[in-house]
C-alpha cells in the first residue's frame, strides 16, 4: 500500500510559503542549494541521505562541485506531491 498522501494545487500553495527557496518544477517540489565547495556539498548531500532513510522517502537529486539540486515527488503515488514531500523539504532545508 502506498505511503503518503497526494496534496491538492491549493495544499502545495500553502507548503510553498512555509518553504522558502522552494518552488514547482515538472510536478515536483525543486530546490537548488548552492555551498562554498564541493565538500561541503557533498556533507549537506550525506546528511539529507541519512534523513531521508529516516524518513524512508528518497529525493532526486544531483551534485555538480558546489551545487546540489533536489526534487521531490512521491513515485508510489503516481508521481504527484505529497505530505512527504513537504516533510522531506523541512528535514533539507534544516540542514543546508
Amino acid at each position: 500500500m502506498p505511503r503518503g498522501t497526494a496534496l491538492t494545487d491549493g495544499q502545495i500553495q500553502y507548503a510553498l510559503n512555509e518553504l522558502p527557496g522552494w518552488s514547482v518544477e515538472a510536478g515536483k517540489l525543486h530546490r537548488e542549494f548552492k555551498f562554498k565547495n564541493f565538500v561541503e556539498a557533498f556533507g549537506f548531500m550525506s546528511m539529507v541521505a541519512l534523513e531521508a532513510e529516516r524518513l524512508d522517502h528518497h529525493p532526486e537529486w544531483s551534485n555538480v562541485y558546489n551545487r546540489v539540486i533536489i526534487d521531490l515527488v512521491t513515485h508510489s503515488l503516481g508521481n504527484v506531491i505529497s505530505n512527504l514531500d513537504v516533510e522531506l523539504a523541512k528535514r533539507i532545508d534544516s540542514l543546508a
